[in-house]
């Protein structure tokens, strides 16, 4: 039942001439004054983790050294056959990479390269022959290895490869010898002298469109005795054996146009590991 007129009310409502003219300005200024608050917050947030991520890489906890070069990974963090190095040599002694450090990283490197140049067509000519190894041979053996290999690459053995008695390939053709590293590790290392073993493939034969003797590749695994100079690892003595060769690929061999041209295009590589 409605209330009659005279009954008193719960609420008091002032004229409209009395009422405050503060409250109006104090509702419109509370928006305002939240939306500052909430800008001032962010920043802070902002200006703090912009300090803790600098302070962080300052400490070292960023990807990058103090050199800017990407960070170690931690040990055991990297596959075992995966490629690594601790710095590559920047030293050559008639073309091949020399002054590799006394560790048994820098004999796998010296045994990589050294396959690479014992593998080269240099070895087919007397001279070339004389060049690479007095690069890679140890001065105390440097006599007899000398004298295994001008006896072992005699003239009827580089007519087995079509070059005739000075290592010379036919007009018109190119001679392609060249030993590619898959793989290194050493045997029964020292400071002074070790064993490093060199999984190879090899490149060989004559380019061009009258070669009797095709490019084909060949897998062996060369056995290298280093020893430490006080300066550099040097050779002593080799030996060679077949394998071990993976399967065939089921790919159309280039043509003899395409080898010549792959042959000058593309050099070969120094290796590191």
């Amino acid at each position: 039942m409605p209330l009659p007129d005279d009954q008193p009310h719960t609420r008091t409502r002032l004229p409209v001439g009395e009422q405050s003219s503060g409250q109006p300005s104090l509702r419109q200024s509370r928006p305002l004054r939240t939306l500052l608050t909430v800008l001032v917050v962010v920043t802070l947030l902002v200006v703090a983790i912009s300090i803790a991520n600098h302070n962080g890489s300052l400490a070292g906890g960023g990807s990058a050294g103090p050199s800017g070069a990407a960070a170690p990974p931690p040990p055991g963090g990297s596959a075992a056959t995966a490629a690594s190095g601790v710095q590559p040599v920047n030293t050559t002694t008639n073309g091949i990479a020399t002054g590799y450090p006394d560790t048994d990283q820098g004999a796998q490197s010296a045994a990589a390269n050294y396959a690479v140049a014992l593998g080269g067509t240099d070895m087919f000519r007397a001279d070339g022959r004389r060049a690479v190894l007095t690069a890679i041979a140890d001065p105390s053996a440097l006599g007899a290895l000398q004298t295994r290999l001008d006896q072992a690459i005699t003239p009827d053995v580089l007519s087995q490869y079509g070059l005739d008695a000075q290592g010379n390939a036919p007009q018109g053709l190119t001679f392609v010898s060249r030993a590619v590293p898959v793989g290194t590790r050493t045997d029964g290392y020292t400071a002074t002298a070790t064993k490093a073993m060199v999984w190879c493939v090899g490149l060989g034969g004559l380019a061009g469109t009258s070669s009797t003797k095709p490019v084909a590749e060949n897998w062996y695994t060369l056995t290298l005795s280093l020893h430490w100079t006080g300066t550099d690892w040097k050779l002593t003595d080799y030996g060679r054996q077949n394998g071990p060769a993976p399967v065939p690929a089921d790919q159309q061999a280039a043509s003899a146009d395409e080898i010549t041209s792959a042959v000058q295009q593309f050099g070969g590589f120094r290796y590191a590991r």
